[in-house]
């Protein structure tokens, strides 16, 4: 019989009775059947119009710009080893090279996808060469366009496109005299005597070859990783950034599928995906392998030792040392939004392997503005289109510090960020800001006759985004954040209509049993297949484990062992615990001034209004959490009003407050969280050192009102 991609019949044999790969054993060996070999070749066909494959080449392409670009690297370290006076014929033999990780090294990127990169060097060359030197040689380059160093990030980068081809070059220094073209990064002792930026940006190509080591089928894990990681792209789980899980983390997840169904087939992994996350006891960690000793003095995840570890609430850890959470940014709302996900994925695959739909359907996009009665609109804009890169780039690193605002009011249900961001294609040309546009969706308790004041959780972000800018002195004269509320029928006025239309509507079944739903006969040629849906041996035995937390693999951290003396309470939904986010809260650090008694976000929700909420999300209804913003005392500020803008609506009031005001001291008494382990590539420090407000910062709110 033929093989192809995601049959489990390719050049990899199945798993024997004996291996085992990750913390625990398979839930089952059994191999594919002929109708999991055939829904799998029908995956294959499903995902081709979106562009999710290169060709030949395109693929050949690639491969040539890396090689010119390893080229351009040993040449770079042989000139700089000759500027420090090395022999010529010693300098010829130091080597160096260039290393890819993330989606191209996994073997799944997509067409027109950036390439992730790492330059690796010898002990005599710098990170300041690389900024300088280097960055010369790439502008001398005539097939090299859009370059610009970031030299300030958490892990230092290159960006440029070269020879049409996207990439983000990283930098790492080993402790080695030379670098041979066959030198692997996998060994630990690599790390040694590195300094953290080296160690950070040496992870990427560690964690990535550690994961397609410890799947048993790379083919099946690869065809199945496209297809979730299209599938998230197309719900809007797709941002590290915003709180959802980024692409490490996806390949993570389904690898981990991949070691509990060592020989199932592509199709097989898809589905079981969705039945083992959507069960998962969260947050009981993801790890691929057991955590290694901490033997160089590395931060690593650790709940037992970290207490900042215990506040993760959907943590997959690397399986690289040193450890990591890939997903520290997830907050209650994202995790919430991705566990219904997992739900409605599970019931879409059921449906699929009984014939009841196709692999499309999976892909049908819901539409994220009919979901909700009530949005937040997030506006940044700048003068110019350079200042607005950078301005837009820190608003979105921050968002998730206004969601665990959102999330901690209790009122607020679920506070659901959309990772797409939209220009206003109602802007005066006369008036040209360039502008971007991010909208949070509300969900509220059942609560009859109340004021809902959302002030301070909104000024108390922008305040921090606009002290950021100042402290890492990016902030230019014209940019400007500010927040506005809409109801759904408004939403016409901030998007074409063709955007808040398009899609399907929200599916109202994602807590269905689908273990209940009556099997069909399928017809594959002479065959006639009759499934039952999560009801055999491995399923039940899958089911048993989850509901004990045994597929974790380790007793390193359960929420009953977690003493409540070391850590502070924080919100929780139902039964379960949902430590504080690790951002502090910015009650705590109030560098800023109080929010303007004068421009207060209140929402009034009447008794008719709410009962239309209810029907939206069905959730679990929380304990109560704060009854109002925390209690401060801050410097008195002058304000202004300057404009305000009725805008009524049938059963509704709303008016949008401008505001400006100078604040006039700094609270003295701010502190800083620390936090042990190593953050995220894209990651911000969220507090600095106190730093006044600019002058010209704008200070937006709300006042609504809904009957």
């Amino acid at each position: 019989m033929s093989s192809y991609p995601g049959s489990g019949l390719g050049n990899i044999s199945a798993m024997d009775q004996t291996q085992t790969l990750g913390l625990t054993s398979a839930i089952t060996l059994a191999g594919p059947k002929p109708h999991d070999i055939e829904l799998s070749k029908q995956l294959q066909e499903a995902l081709q119009p979106f562009d999710v494959y290169e060709s030949q080449e395109e693929l050949y392409h690639r491969m040539v710009v890396l090689n010119k670009m390893n080229s351009l690297v040993k040449e770079w370290i042989k000139n700089i080893a000759i500027e420090k006076n090395m022999p010529p014929n010693v300098a010829e033999t130091l080597g160096g090279k260039i290393y890819t990780f993330g989606s191209y090294r996994l073997g799944v990127h997509t067409k027109g996808a950036d390439i992730d990169t790492l330059c690796v060097a010898p002990r005599h060359v710098d990170r300041s060469d690389f900024f300088s030197s280097f960055v010369e040689l790439l502008k001398n380059q005539p097939n090299v366009k859009d370059l610009r160093a970031v030299e300030e990030a958490f892990v230092p980068v290159i960006k440029l496109v070269f020879d049409g081809i996207e990439l983000d070059l990283t930098f790492a220094r080993l402790a080695l005299r030379e670098v041979p073209d066959d030198q692997s990064l996998q060994d630990d002792s690599l790390l040694k005597n590195l300094d953290p930026k080296c160690v950070r940006s040496l992870n990427g190509c560690r964690v990535t070859d550690d994961i397609l080591n410890l799947v048993p089928n790379r083919e099946n894990f690869r065809l199945a990783l496209r297809a979730i990681k299209l599938w998230a792209k197309r719900h809007g789980i797709y941002s590290n950034v915003l709180g959802f899980l980024g692409g490490v983390s996806w390949a993570m997840l389904v690898a981990r599928t991949c070691q509990l169904y060592p020989n199932a087939a592509a199709a097989t992994l898809v589905n079981k995906f969705f039945l083992v996350f959507s069960k998962w006891p969260w947050p009981q960690p993801v790890l691929l392998k057991q955590p290694e000793e901490n033997k160089l003095g590395f931060p690593v995840w650790d709940p037992r030792v970290n207490p900042s570890d215990r506040y993760h609430l959907m943590p997959i850890i690397t399986p690289a040392y040193p450890q990591q959470n890939s997903t520290f940014n997830v907050s209650m709302s994202t995790r919430t939004v991705m566990v219904q996900d997992f739900k409605e994925g599970l019931e879409i695959t059921d449906n699929i392997t009984l014939g009841k739909a196709d692999w499309a359907k999976l892909f049908d996009p819901p539409n994220f503005f009919q979901k909700y009665k009530h949005y937040i609109v997030l506006r940044a804009s700048a003068a110019t289109q350079d200042h607005h890169l950078e301005w837009v780039g820190l608003v979105e690193s921050k968002i998730r510090i206004l969601i665990g605002n959102l999330e901690r009011n209790q009122y607020i249900q679920l506070a659901h960020v959309n990772p797409q961001s939209f220009s206003d294609p109602n802007e005066s040309s006369e008036n040209i800001q360039y502008l971007s546009m991010w909208f949070i969706g509300l969900s509220f308790h059942k609560v009859e006759n109340v004021n809902i004041d959302l002030t301070y959780d909104i000024q108390t972000f922008t305040d921090t985004v606009h002290r950021q800018a100042v402290a890492i002195s990016m902030y230019k004269e014209g940019m400007k954040i500010e927040a506005r509320h809409v109801r759904r029928k408004q939403l016409t006025e901030y998007l074409p209509s063709s955007v808040i239309t398009r899609g399907r509507e929200k599916r109202r079944t994602l807590d269905k049993d689908v273990s209940k739903v009556m099997p069909n006969k399928l017809d594959l040629g002479e065959e006639t297949v009759v499934r039952e849906l999560h009801t055999s041996k491995s399923d039940t035995d899958l089911l048993r484990k989850l509901a004990t937390g045994a597929l974790s693999g380790v007793s390193t951290y359960s929420e009953d062992s977690v003493s409540q003396d070391s850590i502070s309470p924080g919100p929780t939904v139902g039964d379960q615990s949902a430590p504080p986010q690790e951002v502090p809260q910015e009650a705590a650090l109030t560098n800023g001034a109080a929010p303007p008694s004068e421009a207060p976000v209140k929402l009034h929700l009447g008794e008719e209004e709410q009962e239309e909420d209810d029907e939206e999300r069905d959730l679990p209804k929380p304990p109560p959490k704060r009854p109002h913003s925390p209690g401060y005392e801050a410097p008195v500020k002058r304000i202004e009003i300057e404009t305000v803008r009725e805008k009524g609506d049938e059963g509704a009031d709303a008016s949008i407050v401008s505001t400006q005001g100078v604040d006039t001291s700094v609270d003295q008494d701010s502190s800083m969280q620390v936090d042990e382990r190593l953050p995220s590539t894209n990651e911000l420090p969220d507090m600095l050192s106190p730093q006044p407000v600019p002058e010209t910062m704008m200070k937006n709110s709300i006042r609504l009102r809904l009957k």
